[in-house]
C-alpha cells in the first residue's frame, strides 16, 4: 500500500521547513516564497499531467466532474479532508472543505503560513496540469484562517495557457 498523500506532506515537512525558513532568511521572505512556488508549481504541474494522462483523458472532452472528483480523493485519503461537493457535471466540480488536516498538521507545528505556500498553492499548478482549459478558483482556505476552503475546478472552452 503506497503512503497516503498527508502522511508524505508530513514527511516533506521536516526538510522543507527549515529549508524555507533558511532561504526566507537569506533571501527575504517574497524572493525566497516565489522561488519555492516555481520550483513546487513545475513539479505539481506535472503531477496534474500524470494524473490525466494515466486517466487517458483528453482534457477537452474528459468529464471534468468525474476526474478531478477521482484526483480529490487522493488527497482526502486517511481522512486528510472533509468536504462536500456542491456541483459536479462534465465541466465543474466545485467543492468546499470543511476540515482539513493538513491545515490542522501545519497550525500545530505553527506554521500556516509555510503551510498555504507547500500544500494550498500546489492546487493551482495541479489543476493547470490537468489542461489549459481547467480553472481552478478559490477565494479562501483554512490554512488562511477561513472556516472552509471553497474549490471551484471549471472548464473554460476558450482557455488558453
Amino acid at each position: 500500500m503506497s503512503i497516503s498523500v498527508i502522511e508524505q506532506a508530513k514527511i516533506q515537512a521536516q526538510v522543507l521547513v527549515p529549508l524555507v525558513k533558511a532561504l526566507q532568511a537569506e533571501l527575504g521572505e517574497a524572493r525566497a516564497n516565489a522561488l519555492v512556488r516555481k520550483a513546487l508549481g513545475d513539479l505539481y504541474r506535472g503531477f496534474g499531467e500524470e494524473f490525466w494522462k494515466a486517466k487517458n483523458l483528453n482534457e477537452n472532452e474528459a468529464d471534468l466532474g468525474q476526474a478531478v472528483a477521482s484526483a480529490f480523493k487522493t488527497y482526502a485519503r486517511d481522512d486528510a479532508l472533509a468536504y462536500d461537493v456542491i456541483e459536479q457535471s462534465k465541466d465543474v466540480f466545485a467543492f468546499d472543505v470543511k476540515r482539513c488536516a493538513y491545515a490542522e498538521f501545519y497550525k500545530a507545528l505553527g506554521e500556516p503560513e509555510l503551510g498555504f505556500l507547500l500544500v494550498c498553492t500546489a492546487d493551482f499548478a495541479t489543476a493547470e496540469g490537468f489542461g489549459r482549459d481547467i480553472r481552478l478558483t478559490r477565494t479562501q482556505t483554512i490554512m488562511q484562517g477561513a472556516p472552509h476552503c471553497d474549490f471551484r475546478y471549471r472548464r473554460d472552452p476558450g482557455g488558453s495557457s
